[in-house]
């Protein structure tokens, strides 16, 4: 490594050992993948909020329930994962009055189907979270084996040089703390919006919850 002083950014990543350089283009990609996913789930939880919002209006405004579910099951995209929850409760009600009058066999069907669909729902929800997890925790680490090998790196090119100065320490020690620099920069967002979405999505689910536990009290007054 020879000295240099050229200390810019660009120079330093350049001339920056190829272990380091490696490190570099790790995080650089989980930075990139980390931000892709975070504007990806900022898009869906914002659309699943509205869905969630616009269904609850459609279905407390007391219409006809048999209807609102032929038109969930006719575009259930566009109503969200609410309305899929409904859809799946409310179709296997249909299919369970049809063949059995027993008011408890009535309820089970409706109720396992709606948290088959929930928890279905929940998984869609919550994907890709825990890349934003592990991107948040990991990322400061792997900065910190570039950083701790680029500072080795630097200090084993002096024992070649007559004279250690701190001109020629310099340049590899800036270019070792670019990598710890760069994994905070994927890391810092990455837990931010892991625990944004987290509440988010908690938030989400107890309100899945709250309608399921309601549409069942609703259900079970139509078979008594």
């Amino acid at each position: 490594m020879q000295p240099t002083s050229d200390l810019s950014l660009i120079t330093l990543i350049l001339d920056a050992s190829i272990p380091v350089q490696l490190v570099m283009l790790i995080l650089i990609g989980i930075s990139v993948l980390s931000w892709t996913y975070i504007f990806s789930k900022r898009a869906t939880l914002k659309r699943a909020h509205e869905q969630t919002r616009l269904f609850e209006d459609d279905f407390w405004a007391g219409g006809d329930l048999a209807a609102l579910q032929k038109s969930v099951s006719s575009s259930p995209d566009d109503y969200g994962a609410l309305a899929r929850i409904f859809d799946a409760g409310m179709t296997e009600f249909i299919k369970a009055r049809r063949v059995n009058g027993n008011a408890e066999a009535l309820l089970d069907g409706p109720r396992r189907a709606m948290r088959a669909s929930y928890q279905r729902e929940m998984d869609s929800l919550e994907s890709h979270l825990n890349f934003l997890a592990s991107a948040g925790s990991v990322s400061p680490y792997i900065g910190l084996l570039g950083t701790v090998w680029g500072i080795m790196h630097a200090f084993l090119g002096l024992s070649a040089m007559q004279q250690a100065t701190l001109a020629a320490v310099a340049p590899g020690i800036a270019e070792a703390l670019i990598a710890t620099a760069i994994g905070l920069f994927a890391a810092i967002p990455a837990v931010v919006a892991y625990n944004r979405y987290t509440n988010e999505i908690d938030r989400l689910s107890m309100r899945f919850d709250s309608f399921i536990d309601e549409f069942l009290n609703i259900l079970q007054r139509q078979v008594r």
